[in-house]
């Protein structure tokens, strides 16, 4: 298994090095392991979980709900059944967002289509003399 330094997790991660310390104070990332000298030292599978996190982050998921994941993301089996339940609710936002955005998006291609007649009407004016 490798290890990453801060530096390269931050680089392979997306995530700032002030973030990763921010996740790691909050309780998103637990167990980061530290070297003899006391520095963090991240494995594949922090890289895997802070993937993950992006993923959740990126799609509106608060704080909050992230930490409650993160939660029972470390309960085991056990808390299988709710972390799909708290996922499948995640899931039904963030369609809710894509049809949203959908519809925003039919306006701009409106509007667009509106400003590219009046250009070409605009470019077929003569010009005044």
């Amino acid at each position: 298994m490798s290890s990453y330094s801060p530096a390269e997790t931050a680089e392979k991660s997306g995530f700032s090095i002030d973030t990763l310390r921010y996740y790691e104070k909050i309780g998103l990332l637990a167990g980061i392991a530290r070297n003899a000298s006391g520095r963090r030292v991240f494995s594949d599978d922090d890289l895997a979980w802070l993937w993950m996190l992006r993923c959740l982050r990126g799609t509106g998921m608060p704080i909050a709900e992230m930490l409650r994941f993160s939660e029972l993301a470390r309960g085991g089996d056990e808390t299988v059944q709710e972390r799909l339940e708290l996922l499948e609710a995640h899931d039904r936002r963030v369609e809710e967002r894509i049809a949203a955005l959908r519809t925003q998006q039919e306006q701009i291609k409106m509007k667009i289509g509106f400003y590219r007649e009046a250009a070409t009407i605009c470019d077929a004016a003569p010009a005044p003399n």
